[in-house]
């Protein structure tokens, strides 16, 4: 019995210290990219492929990691994986270049990409379906934690140590991952005896991303809406070639035979398009509108995550003992309800009401994303949570640059390419207006996917 708890123990500690890690170092990397911009003396564009570089081999690689690890074993890919990132993250620290460290950054997205593939689905696969949504929760909570974290560390790191040090400080973390694996957890093989990797469909896979992903950060220029319209005959055929092939490297018949896999994902990749740009759009109204100061925008900003990061456990937990649908389809609505009143701010907007409709996102995002991801997990066989784990974070990734494509398609077709000044305020406001009216909309469909889906569970 003790060997049993310790394993749970330490498959729950290596998997949200896993959960942290990625999360932390984009957002913390985002407060030091101006004082990585002066070393390498930089321009805006390059800067902006050291975060797109590693979210680009992330969601390329998720797919076929997935696959990979229901043959071979979800441990086994994750342990892999924490060396590549601790590894590249050490290296990165010595970059002597910015293209040198653009390259590195998307070795560290592939072993994020083993992270992020196997972290749920061996962490499920270790606790009783009864103690799921509890897990979960404390996964989910671990973002959330490390989103947060990430700005105020990071900025304390870049200030006193340099950007570099941000580096160096997550190797430590990496390397007590490892020996916690190599200590107390078993590399397994797993049930199936599917043993072959669709390397033609993988190919295709990660063309059809990179056309989405890179045509996205395009937009509005002809180049990206082109990209992105290549990317849907490229996704016809990858989905075409799954169906058609005995051993495909994504098992599209999961979304056509399982109601509550297809619309839990929908749900997903819905609630992240119409909130990962919240942040974002917020950012610039409390700096440009408001007049406040970064650390003051800041201190609004942080109230949604830590609401997640608190309630996250609870609802996954709750999502043990009642219907997840009903929980999460609960959380999709208080979303579209706080999207809904951002709607209205306006230069003389007080304070108060922002809060209380970040509150309201949080609570939203807290009572969904955990009991949603439960949904999904309990939803597929213990030979295919590689792939349910691995479908989860490609809604995540895709709902993240939808949202943001969205956001900067209006904001550029309002107002150019010219800077926010105070004579485009009123511009700015209205396309603030229109992608939160979006937003809204999004997520009050999402409510319907989430209901629709019908019950995990029996009783």
């Amino acid at each position: 019995m003790s060997n049993i708890n310790n394993t749970k123990k330490a498959a729950l500690v290596v998997a949200i210290t896993g959960s942290f890690l990625a999360p932390f170092m984009i957002s913390a990397l985002n407060i030091a990219l101006p004082s990585i911009q002066k070393e390498f003396t930089a321009d805006a564009v390059l800067l902006s492929w050291i975060a797109t570089s590693y979210l680009l081999a992330t969601a390329i690689f998720l797919v076929p990691f997935g696959k990979i690890a229901d043959i071979y074993g979800q441990i086994k890919i994750y342990c892999l994986g924490m060396i590549i990132f601790t590894l590249v993250s050490f290296t990165s620290a010595f970059a002597p270049s910015i293209e040198f460290l653009i390259v590195l950054r998307i070795f560290q997205g592939i072993g994020g990409s083993m992270i992020f593939t196997t972290g749920m689905s061996f962490l499920i696969s270790v606790f009783p379906q009864e103690e799921r949504g509890k897990v979960l929760g404390l996964n989910v909570s671990a973002v959330y934690i490390g989103l947060s974290l990430g700005p105020f560390i990071g900025g304390i790191l870049t200030q006193n140590f340099g950007w570099r040090s941000i580096f160096i400080a997550t190797a430590p973390l990496g390397l007590i991952v490892i020996f916690l694996i190599l200590r107390f957890l078993k590399f397994e093989r797993t049930e199936t005896s599917e043993q072959r990797i669709d390397i033609i469909g993988s190919i295709i896979y990660a063309l059809t991303l990179v056309a989405i992903i890179y045509g996205s950060s395009l937009l509005p220029q002809v180049s990206g809406i082109i990209l992105m319209l290549c990317g849907i005959p490229a996704f016809i055929i990858f989905v075409k070639r799954q169906i058609s092939i005995p051993y495909p490297v994504f098992e599209i018949r999961l979304f056509k035979n399982n109601r509550v896999f297809a619309f839990s994902n929908i749900a997903a990749l819905i609630n992240y398009a119409g909130t990962n740009a919240v942040t974002f759009l917020l950012s610039l109204y409390l700096q440009y509108i408001k007049e406040l100061t970064p650390q003051q925008a800041g201190a609004i900003l942080i109230v949604q995550p830590i609401i997640m990061a608190v309630l996250s456990p609870y609802a996954g937990r709750l999502s043990d003992k009642r219907e997840p649908s009903l929980i999460s389809s609960l959380g999709m609505s208080c979303t579209a309800l706080g999207l809904f009143i951002l709607t209205f701010l306006g230069p003389e907007t007080s304070n108060t009401l922002i809060f209380c409709a970040l509150f309201i996102l949080g609570i939203g995002f807290a009572l969904f994303s955990a009991p949603n991801t439960n949904a999904i997990m309990s939803a597929v066989e213990k030979r295919y949570y590689g792939i349910a784990s691995a479908s989860v974070s490609t809604m995540r990734l895709l709902g993240q640059m939808l949202s943001m494509a969205i956001a900067t398609l209006i904001i550029s077709l309002l107002i150019g390419k010219n800077q926010i000044t105070p004579a485009y305020y009123s511009l700015f406001i209205k396309s603030f207006h229109l992608s939160f009216i979006i937003f809204t909309i999004l997520c009050a469909v999402g409510v319907f996917f989430s209901y629709s889906r019908g019950k995990v569970r029996d009783n």
